[in-house]
Parts: structure tokens; sequence; C-alpha cells
């Protein structure tokens, strides 16, 4: 209550031009109070009429009053503002469009605070007080400000809905309609509230009770709502509380898993540098060998080269003497040639050594490469996820666009093409040759069939094109372990259950699996689409071209990694038949 006096209080002393607490008060001879600053700029707009009002009486003034500071005024207002208390805004006083106004206030209406159930008004601060003055009026139902208050008065009696009809419709009636997070506790479409006299007029007969005890049975109802809500916030808080634990397991042990790998990817580095270092040093100390002993010997030729040179000039000299005698006393001694201790050949030895060094890095390399990828892709598939989301499955894409934000690019491996492919486009493409390639031995090399599978393994959701061109051509996929080199069925994309294929040529496609074919109905096209969902068992092929047409879905189980393919069909194909993954944007 001393709250409300204060309130009053600082009605009381506002200024009824501004709106705000006074500032410097100044009191008119009529006794109303306004800001010195408002009611002068209010008076001289009346200069020119040289008649002075009162904005709020109208009492008129002449000559134009002195104005002197209204002193009492000026120290209550100080007092107001040291307890911390401040004039509100005028748009905080009255109720506005979107406020419900005070009933009972006349001119510019005040805000209501409250309405009352049994007055059917609503009340500003200052017309409630009597709610909580008066005993009988004490007994009201106070609620906070309505605007449908007259949706509580009986159209047909003009009388307070107090009574539920159980029977009868009310489309109009929301006043149970209660949104409670998603559920919505409302009454049935053939229930209204009515009047005390609707209950014994038009409802006679049917199913009324007080508007208190529906009330109260659809509070029942509604508290159990809120408490299946709250044990589902509950449990969801308990969901939420875990799935940070697990957050928090997850950033520690990758983080763990980082600093781990970084150490062991350091040791790895750090091994083969040292190997790097031991080929070059064995490279060099077989370097160094080779090249003293080629160098001894290439010393010991010149060496003799320059004595076969001075026994050549002693000779040249000797057949120039013309005393015979002199000639043939010289003769034995000159003439004698000691024998080359070396082969008059040089045979120039193999640099096989450093070629096998370079053969077995070359081989080590590979060997890496392989052990990485197959590594790697089996951590891919056996690594643990956690299944959050809240539906039981992703659905496919729909439109093209939807699935190339599972594009990958994929490239072919050669150790995996048949002879009788050549790769290109930076081993994207596979094209039909009438010339074996000069490929090395493999094996991983399809032998058997004109086929080669993609360098990379394919997990999670994955989405390729294939253009391609001839007379037979396969898109396909495959386990990594499919035969290469037995016999054709084993090995040919389709006929086995390690690989799924489509079969396109110019006239009809057809899908193949376990060597089960089955013909595809749909528009042909030069480019294929292929989309593939490890997890989740799904492979589609679709024929692109200005729309996306499917042509076939397999729902299975893919139990190992799995490589995209290409093949040409041996009996249709004619050089120059092609597949080729596109780069697609």
């Amino acid at each position: 209550m001393a709250e409300k006096g204060v309130q009053l209080d600082r009605e009381t002393i506002s200024c009824s031009i501004c709106l705000d607490l006074l500032k410097d008060p100044v009191t008119l001879s009529c006794g109303h109070s306004y800001c010195m600053k408002c009611i002068k700029a209010h008076w001289d707009g009346e200069d020119e009429k040289r008649i002075y009002s009162c904005p709020q009486c109208r009492q008129t003034f002449k000559p134009r009053p002195v104005l002197m500071k209204n002193i009492m005024l000026a120290v209550l207002v100080e007092e107001l503002k040291k307890t911390g208390l401040q004039a509100a805004a005028a748009d905080h006083c009255y109720a506005g469009d979107e406020d419900v106004s005070c009933d009972v206030c006349t001119g510019r209406k005040l805000k209501a605070s409250k309405s009352c159930l049994v007055c059917l008004a609503s009340f500003c601060e200052k017309h409630l007080q009597p709610h909580y003055d008066s005993p009988p009026l004490k007994k009201h139902k106070l609620v906070e400000p309505s605007k449908k208050l007259q949706e509580n008065i009986c159209s047909l009696h003009d009388k307070v809905k107090k009574m539920f009809c159980r029977t009868d419709q009310d489309q109009d009636q929301e006043i149970f309609n209660v949104p409670v997070g998603q559920f919505l506790v409302q009454p049935a479409a053939d229930q209204q509230s009515i009047c005390y006299l609707c209950s014994v007029d038009e409802h006679k007969g049917h199913d009324t009770v007080s508007a208190a005890a529906e009330r109260t049975e659809r509070q029942r109802e509604l508290e159990v709502s809120r408490q299946n809500i709250q044990q589902r916030i509950q449990d969801r808080e308990k969901d939420v509380k875990l799935l940070q634990q697990q957050l928090e397991a997850i950033n520690g042990s990758a983080d763990k898993a980082v600093k781990d790998s970084e150490e062991m990817f350091t040791h790895i580095i750090h091994l083969i540098q040292k190997t790097r270092r031991d080929v070059e040093q064995q490279i060099r100390s077989q370097q160094e060998t080779e090249v003293s002993g080629v160098k001894e010997l290439k010393e010991k030729l010149e060496q003799e080269i320059r004595d076969l040179k001075r026994k050549d000039a002693e000779l040249k000299q000797l057949s120039h003497t013309e005393d015979h005698n002199q000639f043939l006393h010289n003769y034995p001694s000159v003439s004698a040639l000691s024998e080359s201790t070396h082969s008059s050949s040089i045979n120039i030895r193999s640099l096989r050594h450093f070629e096998e060094l370079t053969a077995a890095v070359s081989e080590l390399r590979d060997h890496l490469q392989d052990i990485v990828r197959d590594t790697w892709t089996n951590i891919s598939l056996t690594g643990t996820q956690l299944d959050v989301s809240l539906s039981d499955s992703q659905a496919e894409p729909k439109t093209r666009a939807g699935f190339l934000k599972y594009s990958r690019q994929i490239t072919l491996d050669p150790n995996t093409a048949n002879k009788w492919l050549i790769l290109s486009e930076g081993n994207r493409k596979a094209t039909y040759t009438d010339e074996q390639q000069p490929y090395s031995k493999h094996p991983d090399r399809f032998t058997e069939r004109l086929q080669v599978l993609s360098r990379e393994s394919l997990t999670g959701r994955c989405y390729w094109e294939v253009e391609w061109r001839g007379k037979g051509v396969s898109v396909a996929v495959a386990y990594k372990n499919i035969s290469r080199a037995r016999n054709w069925t084993e090995c040919d994309f389709g006929r086995n259950d390690k690989s799924w294929v489509l079969c396109c040529s110019p006239n009809s496609s057809k899908f193949r699996y376990n060597n089960i074919q089955t013909s595809v109905s749909g528009p042909l096209s030069s480019r294929v689409g292929v989309y593939l969902d490890h997890s989740a068992g799904i492979l589609s092929f679709y024929s692109v071209s200005e729309t996306m047409t499917l042509l076939h879905r397999v729902q299975t189980t893919f139990t190992q990694q799995i490589h995209a393919g290409l093949g040409i069909d041996c009996w249709l194909g004619t050089t120059g038949a092609s597949a080729e993954f596109c780069e697609v944007k």
C-alpha cells in the first residue's frame, strides 16, 4: 500500500504539459502547477491574444502573471528524486493501441494493471484501489489485464458466462485453449461456455457444469500434461548431459589421438629419413668402391700408354740409325716389349646394383601407399560413431544440387588397369586401345577383363558421374578383394557377389549383381550419376541430362570398403570406347 501511495504522490506532482515530474515548479493563482519552462512556452504561444490561460481549468489571466518558483513542490520533487523514483514516461503511464486501458478513466486513459472477472472491467492502479480496500470487492477475481472480458458475457442474455456446456459447439470459444509446449489442451469441438439462463433455455437437457468445475477437471488434465512434459524435459536434460559428456570425451579422445598420431608419424618420418640416409650411404659407398677401381685401372692404362709411347719413340730413333753395326748392337735392348698386365679389351661393368636399389625403393613406396590407403580405409570403416540424429535415416537427395553436396573427385588406380586400357585426363579416363600398355606386373591388375578400379575407397555418402561413349561400357562399384586374374566370371563386374554394375549401351541398359541381370528402363544418356550411402546400404544409378532420372536402386548391406569401377565390353567394345569420371560442379 505504501508503494501505491508513492505512485499517487508522483502523479500529483507531475506536469500535465510534459507529463513528467515538475521541474522548477510554479503554481498559478487557480492552484494548478507546471514546470516553469512548460508554462512559459505555453503562454508564449498566447502572446498575440494577450490573454493567458491555465491549460487545465482554462482560467484566464490578464496581464501575463509573473511566475514564482513553488519552494514546497520543488523540495518534494527533490526528495522523490533522492529516493530514486523518477516520473514514468507518458507511454509507460497511458494506454497505447496494444495496451488494455482502464475502463474508469476519463479523457486520456491510463494502462490497466488488473482486470476483474466479476466486474468485467479493467482498472488502473488508482481505480483498482477499492478492490483492495472494500471487503465485498476483495472477493472479486482479479487477473492480468485482458481485452477479451466481453467474451465472458452471453450475447443472448447479457449475463456472465458461469456455466459450461459439454454438448454444444462454440467455435469462437478459446478461453480454455492453453498451448503447452508442443501440446494443446483444449475442449472438444462440441463444447462451450454459457450463462445460467442458457442452461435452462437453449441448452436445456444438455450436459452442463459450472465453469469452475470444468476448469478444475481440465486443470487436472493440464497438470498431467505438465507432468508428462516435465518428465520429458528431465529425460532430455539427462540426454543433453550425456551428450555433453560425450562431447567432452570425443574432444579429449580426439586431442589425444592427434597428439599420439603426431608422435607416431614423427617416428615414421624419422624412420623413413634414416632409411633414406642408409640407402644414400649405401649408394655412395658402392659408388666410391666402383669409382676407386675404375680410377686405379684407368691410371695403370694411362701409365702403360706413356711407356708404349716412349718405347715407340726409341724404336723410331733406332730405325733412323745409318750405322748398321750400331743398329744391330742396340736393336735387342730397344725392341724388347714387356707384356701388358691388362686385357686387350675393357668389359664395362653393369650398373645393375644401382638399378636394383632404385627398384627396391620404388617398390617400398608403392607398398607404403597401399598400406596407408588400405589401413586408413579400414580405420574409416570400423571407426565408432555416435548416432545423435533425431530421425531414423537420412533421405536420399531429390535434386542434382542435393547430390552434388556429396560429390567426390575419383581417380583410377593404374595398378588395377587392364593392359588394353590406356588411362588419361589425370587418371580419370579409361580408353580401350588396340595396343597393350607397358604396365608393370602387379597383383591388383585385371588380366581377364577390360576393367579398372578407383584408387580411392568410398565410405559415407558419395556421389560421382561417369561420361561414357562406345558400344558397351560398365559403370560399377566393387569390393577391393574382387578377383583379378582367375576365372573371368569371378572378376567380371556384376557376375559375383563382390560387385554391382550398370551396363550401358546405345540401345539399352541393364543392371547386374551376382550374375543376376535386370533390364533397366528409362531415358538413355551418355552421363550416369552414381549415389552411394555406404552405411545405409543404398546404391543408386541415375541418367543425367537436363534432369536426373532414377534407373535402378539397390538396398543391401556393404560389408567391406567400396571402390568405383569402369569397364569396356570386350565383345562389343571398339577401339576408342571410353569411360571417364567427370569433374562435377
